[in-house]
């Protein structure tokens, strides 16, 4: 049985991560993925390149999916466009909105040629505002929405974002893939199409979890005399570990300390060791012959004397923790029932049996590199499975045969490649 996307169209306009990721999101649940890209290929290809027109980012996000290059610019590429959209059931998008009406890929334009088009369009901070028509990256995201921040992380003293992961891309490529889903639903019951707006923005407050959430009977008076302090720290040229203190002091009544859910240096290498609920937590004292006086009650985490009471308890656990090898602490932990594991690199995962056993590790065929291992699909379905995932496409790859299947004369595509208009 095929994958339960099986039969449904997507163009996908996207560049760079997120809306490429929603797009090989559909592709491995079965879904045609055509990318429309320039004729010298989306910035993504160019980025750190393993060959003129391939780079490792570009092959992660952009596997499943066939390449139709076409300079949206050029006279002639409207006709292309409109016949590939009559065919289409979604159209993926993420240009600022002005762009996206310059290169005649907005939504008044789509679903004009095919009402039954869903339309989802991400931009970096939402289509209303007085951020609207800027553009942004996760980085720069990261940067106003607190995250930054709330990291506490700095370089030389500057802050640094999360710089490993792009959290914010990955979040909104899968909130697009997610949306589009609905989307089809809401379709299937009403024959018609949508638009669906989302952003960088949405996702990193949405990764923020609980740290964006005011209580107003709790929260109101601190908070207003957070902002006014960080107001006079910041025009009295504070650094950001000093606005930093500002702003943890009026949440730090919300946590005790970081003995239960950290990372711990063993005798011979580091592991993870989490405990988030009560039982957890007394469960690793007793492992660890300590007492700790926060868990009792009325005990008031904010007073100088309880913080110090906390690291000093924290150091002990350290040093405790020092005493074996990981091996021996991770035996103990799971023959109690307390969640740990090892610090691994990324080098080792493509081996990991655990990755392996839950087939989060594919292999695929690139037309040009050959034998590439990634990951997996995210979600696997016992019912309508999904065909294996295939490599991303080179560049210009299927465009012969995409055009040909929209009924175009050989004719009219040489003439294209003769004026730029397709790769």
């Amino acid at each position: 049985m095929p994958g339960p996307l099986d039969g449904v169209k997507v163009v996908d306009f996207t560049e760079i991560i997120a809306g490429p990721l929603a797009g090989r999101l559909l592709a491995d649940l079965g879904a045609d993925v055509i990318k429309v890209e320039p004729p010298w290929g989306e910035p993504w290809r160019l980025t750190q390149p393993i060959t003129p027109t391939e780079s490792r980012t570009f092959m992660n996000y952009n596997r499943g999916k066939r390449s139709l290059p076409v300079n949206l610019t050029k006279e002639g590429a409207a006709e292309i466009i409109n016949r590939l959209v009559t065919e289409m059931d979604i159209a993926l998008v993420n240009f600022r909105p002005d762009v996206a009406v310059k290169l005649g890929v907005d939504f008044d334009t789509l679903s004009a040629i095919n009402p039954r088009l869903i339309y989802c369009e991400l931009t970096a901070y939402g289509r209303e505002g007085p951020d609207a028509d800027r553009p942004g990256y996760d980085m720069i995201v990261q940067a106003m929405t607190g995250m930054v921040a709330a990291e506490t992380k700095t370089l030389d003293g500057v802050p640094s974002w999360v710089w490993s992961s792009p959290l914010i891309d990955t979040s909104a490529g899968i909130c697009m893939a997610w949306s589009v889903c609905a989307a089809l639903y809401a379709r299937e019951r009403t024959g018609v199409g949508q638009k669906i707006e989302t952003s960088l923005l949405a996702s990193a407050l949405s990764l923020m979890g609980a740290r964006f959430l005011h209580v107003e009977s709790l929260d109101g008076e601190d908070r207003a005399k957070t902002l006014k302090d960080l107001e006079a720290k910041r025009a009295g040229g504070a650094t950001f570990e000093e606005m930093v203190a500002v702003s943890q002091g009026s949440r730090r009544r919300e946590h005790h300390g970081n003995l239960y859910y950290r990372v711990y240096y063993t005798k011979d290498s580091p592991i993870g060791v989490g405990c988030l609920s009560d039982t957890l937590r007394r469960r690793l004292l007793e492992v660890l012959d300590l007492t700790d006086d926060g868990l009792g009650p009325g005990w008031d985490h904010t007073k100088p004397e309880s913080q110090a009471y906390t690291r000093a308890l924290e150091k002990r656990a350290e040093v405790l923790l020092a005493d074996k090898s990981s091996a021996e602490w991770l035996k103990i932990f799971e023959e109690r029932g307390i969640p740990a594991g090892p610090v691994r690199f990324i080098e080792e995962l493509f081996d990991d049996p655990q990755v392996i056993a839950n087939g989060l590790v594919t292999e695929v065929e690139h037309v040009q590199e050959g034998k590439v291992k990634m990951v997996g699909p995210m979600a696997h379905f016992r019912g309508t499975v999904p065909e294996p995932p295939q490599a991303s496409p080179a560049l210009g790859q299927h465009a012969g045969e995409i055009l040909e299947w929209l009924g175009f004369t050989q004719q009219e595509v040489d003439s294209w490649r003769d004026d730029g208009v397709i790769g």
